[in-house]
């Protein structure tokens, strides 16, 4: 079981996060397909001169003299912002480098705090990524109640992308393996599994191994017999899934 745990966190930590303007919005990123912090905002960037200039449009579109002074402004605007925006993302950007920083010379507990402002006063993109980095630091530092409450604050929170709260969600319960009610942990699984959403195949591996832990073997062998037959899911969950009832068969 703790294989298959420590599987969907390795999992779970391959992905990355990204930020658009109109809310927070997720896709894998595997490690041949990263991309830094910069080109994320300079999108970001690219996008709110979009929304600017659609709105002014639907303002003024019926006004040929406005649309023309709108353009204008518009554009003398977008350059002032430009120069804020990319200000804001170096400050945020170092900020985060050195809260990192921090983590990395085992200061977890400072590193923790300083994620902690930077959730504050970041920019949306570096805020949701501080606040999923204020769970590593808590946890290292050995404050796992601290880091299951962010993390449960981050599910509850609606201003958030579904996706990221769903991710949220999923950790806080692996948090609780080894000492929280596995029904339990099952039941907040299954909104998860019921959806088409990224996770979802986590969530299964997650749910089978919990049935194992609450002695239901049978279930086990049921749930990870499912996914290592599932074409859809990925190749590494089949597989472990396919270890496990080799192991569950020879144990029969």
């Amino acid at each position: 079981m703790r294989s298959v745990t420590s599987g969907c966190l390795r999992k779970a930590e391959s992905l990355h996060y990204c930020h658009s303007w109109n809310g927070l919005i997720i896709r894998e990123i595997k490690l041949e397909r990263q991309r830094s912090v910069g080109d994320i905002f300079q999108e970001v960037d690219e996008e709110v001169r979009r929304d600017r200039y659609s709105k002014l449009w639907k303002n003024y579109g019926g006004y040929i003299i406005a649309v023309a002074l709108a353009v204008v402004l518009g554009t003398t605007a977008s350059v002032g912002w430009r120069e804020y925006t990319t200000q804001r993302q170096q400050e945020d950007s170092d900020r985060f480098v050195a809260a990192a920083a921090l983590a990395a010379e085992g200061k977890q507990m400072e590193a923790a705090e300083a994620f902690r402002m930077l959730v504050a006063e970041a920019q949306e993109g570096y805020s949701l990524i501080a606040r999923f980095r204020s769970v590593d630091a808590l946890k290292e530092a050995g404050d796992m109640l601290g880091a299951v409450e962010i993390l449960e604050g981050i599910a509850e929170d609606t201003s958030v992308d579904a996706l990221y709260r769903d991710l949220a969600t999923l950790l806080s319960i692996m948090q609780g393996l080894d000492a929280d009610d596995p029904n339990e942990l099952r039941a907040r699984l299954k909104p998860l599994i019921a959806t088409n959403g990224a996770w979802r195949h986590s969530a299964r591996e997650l749910s089978a191994a919990l049935a194992l832990r609450t002695g239901d073997k049978e279930l086990a062998k049921t749930e990870f017999q499912k996914l290592a037959d599932d074409l859809m899911a990925p190749s590494g969950a089949r597989s472990r899934a396919a270890e496990i009832l080799q192991i569950l068969g020879r144990s029969d």
